[in-house]
């Protein structure tokens, strides 16, 4: 169980740093909301992947996650930027 929480905090940090690196512009977020949107991401590519039957294939499951770590990072940091906004 450690393990897999380990492993999903590497996988999620990895993902959600190159998805936060693929989107232009700046993200006002830090490093843990990146963390959790990337673990969020790993773990829906991971589910799409399997839906899909190509789990078995490494490198597409990894695109997959890196484009659901896209869209994460940017809900985040569409929220994050919405709450700022609503405090003004």
């Amino acid at each position: 169980m450690i393990t897999f929480i380990i492993g999903a905090i590497i996988v999620g940090a990895i993902t959600g740093g190159i998805g936060r690196l693929l989107i232009p512009g700046r993200q006002d977020i830090g490093w843990v909301p990146t963390i959790l949107a990337g673990i969020v991401a790993a773990l829906a590519g991971t589910a799409i992947a399997h839906l899909l039957g190509f789990a078995d294939r490494a490198w597409l499951t990894f695109v997959v996650q890196i484009v659901m770590a896209v869209i994460c990072v940017s809900v985040v940091s569409n929220m994050q930027a919405k709450k700022r906004g609503s405090r003004a």
